[in-house]
């Protein structure tokens, strides 16, 4: 072979190297990059062309999908769309994006979880048309919709557990928004709604029931304090506390008040019960400086403060601060200062109490269901942890029946019905009105719901909002939705 021909072979094989080469890069080493890749127009339609899976809630559908006439086939719908909007979220063929349940439960209701292998392989083997699975949460429609019927127009949250299981049977954030505009497939539309729902000051995106912006916990926090001094063994619902109209913070030019700057009890003395039946700030104050920062934040957390939690949608872990003083100590020992937390997590806390001092693990998926309504997976209840002993527990749920009965709480009084709660005012900052609290329970004494209830600003009633007179309401309501009374 003369030179020339070498050469012009050579270069033949190093083509045919270089074709081989990359296409092997191209279909196995970056086959899953590409796949994925955002950009990749091929897999969105691919995987939009699959039926997805149903979010079902009793006989209700959250969200469906229903043929279509485009590259995706399938559009998103949601029927009832700001009532569940922050549990469901969103799935959005032209964002290529998901929120809510949606992303969380999303290889289920692609259908390409590993639990569905089998299912594919038959689809496959069939010709059937591949159809994601179908997830059936927790929530109660009925008491979805009393939530949200109670907390109205105002800003806020309502979370409703099972305390037996940790079963979430309501959680309601407003404002609220409609996935229904962010689940069509035109893009531009999509974008401009998606841009007006982040540039809205409300922040409707944010799910206030688990995430977003946390509050202080105001009195209810006290719970925290209750459950730390009953536990210690030092103090029994009858121990008296100190509780003047105005304490003066050790070590500081600030002072602490009641709400009407009167002292809680004759001699500026009151019993612990009394003082969480009538909220008493004095008093608390100088509990939480005996028992100390370690002692409350400990107790925070067997309530699960500072864990993390998947439900499966992620929750904000709740915070105690590190306190510097015994002024800052006083001043968390009411909800104050750098305490946040969620409104699940103040469920959570009531419903610790209910189930006699154990906290269960909060979950959202009820049952996985194929398409051939086979069930895939079922979530079983399990502790998440013990807050305190079932002691502690039922001396609690007496003092919390106190508050509904003859305290701050008279509001959520049911007949016929006892009910545990504890009301919340709580400061956020100056010139603002206070954000009300409630968490409760009921029946008391056979417990079938946890409630917490936070109504930001006062629900339009300025500074004479208090937790008692908006709040409580609005968890009656709910618990009402539950035990049917």
């Amino acid at each position: 072979m003369n030179t020339p021909l070498r050469r012009l072979s050579a270069v033949v094989a190093v083509l045919f190297v270089a074709l081989f080469g990359s296409s092997t890069y191209v279909q196995f080493v970056s086959a899953s990059w590409l796949n994925n890749h955002p950009g990749n127009a091929r897999t969105i339609y691919k995987e939009y062309s699959r039926e997805r899976g149903p979010i079902v809630a009793g006989k209700a559908s959250l969200a469906t999908s229903k043929p279509v006439n485009d590259v995706y086939k399938y559009q998103r719908t949601y029927p009832d769309g700001p009532l569940f909007a922050h549990v469901t979220g969103w799935y959005a063929a032209a964002l290529a994006s998901a929120t809510g349940m949606e992303n969380a439960a999303n290889p289920y209701l692609a259908g390409t979880a590993d639990q569905l292998f089998y299912r594919r392989i038959s689809d496959l083997l069939t010709g059937r048309q591949p159809k994601g699975a179908s997830v059936e949460l927790t929530i109660d429609p009925k008491v979805q919709e009393a939530a949200w019927n109670a907390l109205g127009d105002r800003q806020g949250a309502v979370v409703a557990l099972d305390p037996r299981t940790g079963a979430v049977l309501a959680m309601v954030s407003k404002p609220s928004y409609d996935p229904n505009q962010l689940a069509g497939h035109n893009r531009a539309a999509v974008e401009r709604a998606y841009k007006r729902l982040l540039a809205d000051p409300d922040k409707p995106l944010d799910n206030r029931a688990i995430a977003g912006q946390q509050y202080p916990p105001g009195s209810t926090f006290k719970l925290i304090d209750v459950a730390a001094a009953l536990s210690s063994g030092k103090y029994q619902p009858d121990s008296s506390l100190p509780a003047p109209g105005v304490l003066q913070l050790p070590q500081s030019t600030a002072v602490l008040p009641n709400d009407d700057r009167q002292p809680c009890g004759p001699n500026n003395q009151v019993s612990m019960a009394d003082a969480l039946r009538i909220s008493c700030n004095t008093a608390f104050a100088n509990l939480g400086m005996s028992l100390g920062a370690d002692a409350l934040s400990e107790q925070a957390a067997k309530f699960g403060f500072g864990r993390p939690l998947q439900i499966p949608l992620t929750v904000t872990p709740s915070t105690f601060p590190q306190t510097q003083s015994q002024a800052q100590v006083a001043q968390a020992s009411i909800g104050q200062f750098d305490v946040r937390v969620t409104p699940l997590q103040m469920a959570m806390v009531a419903a610790g109490i209910a189930n006699k001092g154990v906290v269960m693990q909060p979950y959202l998926v009820k049952r996985i269901r194929s398409s051939d309504l086979d069930t895939v997976s079922q979530t079983e209840p399990s502790p998440f942890s013990t807050a305190v002993t079932p002691q502690v527990a039922a001396e609690m749920t007496t003092m919390m029946e106190g508050v509904v009965e003859s305290g701050t709480g008279t509001r959520a009084q049911i007949p016929g019905v006892k009910v545990a709660g504890k009301t919340g005012t709580a400061q956020t900052r100056p010139g603002a009105a206070p954000d009300a609290w409630f968490t409760s329970f009921a029946p008391a004494d056979d417990p079938k719901v946890a409630v917490a209830v936070v109504v930001e600003n006062g629900g339009g009633f300025g500074e004479a909002a208090s937790g008692g007179a908006v709040a409580a309401p609005i968890a009656r309501e709910v618990m009402q939705a539950v035990i049917g009374s």
